[in-house]
């Protein structure tokens, strides 16, 4: 008989769950809510995409969820069908200025606000969020009658023309956009400029080779408000533009005829227009949800 003790046997058993952790039919639930809501969010997409592929007999009449047959013929008739390119060209000169300029002086006023004290600051910030209570329709026809006036005045023509767009964009994008770098500024720290101003830069000098780094995640939050803004607008491009600039989300509208409209074009050139926005959105997902949450947080 051998001396040596037996070792004791050790039983396998599951860990017991938490007493914290949800039940699973809350868990299932969950999983049937976001499955749902996924679906939900996707059923237009695919609306879209196969009404992009079918030909136009198939989208004329009662809607078909599967289509007869597959083509990309929508794909090539909406350069032809309407001048495509040419919006399409107009809308990034728009939004891409429009843009630019917004961030730039949003970037001068913010920081003057946020690091300056001067007589009427407070004045100057409620102003500039009050501006964001008025709905757009109300500047339309201030905004057409200044401009009309300005062009029999001087001469320079800004109704029918890009400039006059893009200063109409900048009104509804430089409120907000001054309004949200303040607070972003206002999280950096300022000993980041004095430690610049010691190393021997100027205001200008800490803003760009401090601050605007630092603040990097609210300023592409803030270009891509402003670019979002300007290019899915139509009330404002519908009148303020004529045949040579007129801009996408209305030139969407040329291929509705008094006769047919053809939704299979309209469907694949709105899946065109969208591509600009969703890659830019992707590339600058981290940057832009950093700068949201922060913006509203600080």
């Amino acid at each position: 008989m051998s001396s040596t003790a037996e070792a004791p046997r050790t039983s396998r058993r599951h860990p017991a769950p938490s007493p914290m952790a949800p039940p699973r039919s809350f868990l299932w639930s969950r999983r049937l809510f976001l499955t749902l809501l996924t679906g939900f969010v996707l059923l237009p997409v695919y609306v879209m995409v196969s009404s992009s592929l079918k030909p136009l007999q198939d989208v004329s009449g009662k809607f078909r969820w599967l289509p007869s047959g597959l083509t990309i013929r929508p794909y090539i008739d909406i350069w032809s069908t309407v001048p495509l390119a040419r919006y399409f060209v107009n809308s990034l000169i728009v939004a891409g200025t429009a843009t630019v300029c917004s961030v730039v002086i949003a970037v001068f006023a913010a920081y003057a606000v946020s690091r300056y004290s001067f007589r009427g600051k407070r004045v100057f910030t409620v102003t500039v969020l009050s501006t964001q209570m008025f709905p757009g329709i109300l500047f339309l026809l201030p905004l057409f009658l200044i401009y009309v006036n300005i062009g029999n005045a001087t001469g320079v023509a800004l109704f029918g023309s890009r400039g006059g767009l893009i200063l109409t964009y900048l009104t509804f994008s430089l409120p907000f956009s001054i309004w949200m770098l303040i607070g972003y500024f206002d999280s950096v720290p300022r000993d980041l400029d004095e430690a610049a101003l010691v190393d021997g830069c100027g205001p200008l000098g800490a803003l760009f080779r401090v601050v605007v780094p630092a603040a990097m995640p609210g300023i592409v939050a803030v270009a891509v408000y402003a670019f979002m803004t300007a290019w899915g607008e139509v009330l404002f491009a519908s009148v303020m533009t004529n045949d040579n600039t007129r801009t996408l989300a209305v030139g969407l509208q040329g291929y509705s005829t008094l006769n047919d409209v053809y939704w299979n074009q309209i469907m694949a050139a709105s899946l065109v227009v969208s591509v600009p926005v969703v890659a830019g959105f992707l590339l600058l997902q981290r940057y832009l949800v950093a700068g949201l949450t922060a913006g509203a947080v600080k």
